[in-house]
């Protein structure tokens, strides 16, 4: 199957089918506040100055004035004063690294992650702001590629990569990502299965047990574990499945019990067949959005507003919001966006060509 690198640089990357190539309304009127077309400036997003072209995938929100953002050529950003100025970071490496996953806890501390075959796989941590920046894992095997990066706390962390051997690669780290080792039952994958790298969201931890994470390709699944990873279960969800660009995405879970999943194919950013499902039983059964997101969806993540939670979903061909556990979705214009990160009720995008934007909920801090 060829891979077309404009379409690898701007959709995403199922890293199960990696080794063929590098991996793409009218005004409404919702909560009170207006949001306009696609063409114009709405309430929700407010697009902030980049100083890269680079397309960005990671983004971290550590409080509404610190975040951090990373990509594609070995980019690395951090704003200081809530996306007023984001700043290029001196980045580890080179610029073959696409460093599509990041968290981070202050402005001196953050975990970065590349994806990438084998040694281009690596995971990176600073702690004086990236003045200076220590290896902490690089892959070894050919065959390795991570896909996600995600911390319940300062010092406990996963890292998620495609299968090995027929296995899902979970990584753990017990101290703030140091060192990392393999979880010995990580889940079996069905062939032509793997994880996106497309917004560093397709895992979610809850806690230091509870773990999530979603696949694509052949079938999209949900594998959740309550043991910190000894065992697993796994539901397929009616997502849009079956090629190696569909699947899900993204995951969020805001309750227990109540979670949602976005993706689609990527390779038809404007196809809303199967793109959002939500559970309200804590995933053991998953129901198709009645009215689901105007596309593809990479990144899906929960907006804690007057005393409601919110959820929005962003892709390649635009953003959606829904105040119904995810049931019915709303347009909000389409422009294209990769990630999603989250302080509360305001928080990032991130996109291609550098693109970041704040979110701008009506009482969110600005």
């Amino acid at each position: 199957m060829p891979v077309i690198e404009a379409l690898a640089r701007d959709c995403g990357t199922m890293g199960a089918m990696r080794k063929l190539g590098p991996w793409m309304v009218s005004g409404w009127l919702l909560g009170g506040f207006l949001v306009g077309s696609a063409s114009k400036p709405n309430a929700f997003w407010k697009p902030q100055t980049s100083p890269t072209r680079a397309s960005l995938r990671g983004v971290a929100a550590v409080s509404t004035r610190v975040a951090w953002a990373s990509g594609a050529q070995g980019t690395v950003l951090r704003t200081l004063d809530g996306g007023v100025h984001w700043r290029l970071i001196p980045a580890p490496g080179d610029a073959r690294l696409d460093f599509r996953a990041v968290s981070a806890f202050s402005a001196l501390r953050a975990v970065l992650a590349s994806s990438g075959l084998g040694p281009l796989s690596r995971i990176y941590t600073t702690g004086n702001g990236g003045r200076n920046w220590k290896l902490r894992f690089q892959g070894r095997d050919p065959d390795i590629f991570l896909d996600a990066l995600a911390f319940s706390d300062p010092r406990h962390g996963l890292a998620l990569g495609d299968p090995i051997h027929g296995r899902f690669l979970l990584l753990r780290t017990r101290d703030g990502g140091a060192h990392w080792v393999a979880l010995e039952h990580a889940p079996r994958a069905l062939p032509g299965e793997g994880a996106f790298a497309a917004s560093n969201s397709c895992l979610q931890l809850r806690g230091r047990r509870e773990i999530w994470f979603a696949s694509g390709g052949s079938v999209a699944r949900v594998f959740h574990s309550t043991d910190a990873g000894e065992t697993w279960s796994v539901v397929t969800p009616p997502i849009r499945q079956g090629s190696a660009a569909a699947g899900v995405f993204s995951l969020a879970f805001w309750r227990a019990q109540h979670g949602v999943v976005v993706g689609g194919d990527y390779q038809k950013p404007s196809d809303s067949n199967g793109t959002a499902a939500g559970s309200s039983d804590g995933g053991q059964r998953w129901t198709a959005a009645a009215q689901p997101p105007l596309g593809y969806r990479s990144a899906v993540a929960v907006l804690p507003h007057a005393g409601q939670f919110w959820l929005v979903a962003v892709g390649t061909s635009g953003t959606d919001i829904s105040r119904d556990d995810g049931q019915h979705w709303t347009p909000l214009g389409t422009t294209g966006y990769n990630s999603l990160g989250m302080i509360g009720p305001t928080g990032w995008a991130v996109g291609p060509d550098g693109r970041i934007a704040l979110i701008t909920l009506p009482g969110s801090a600005k």
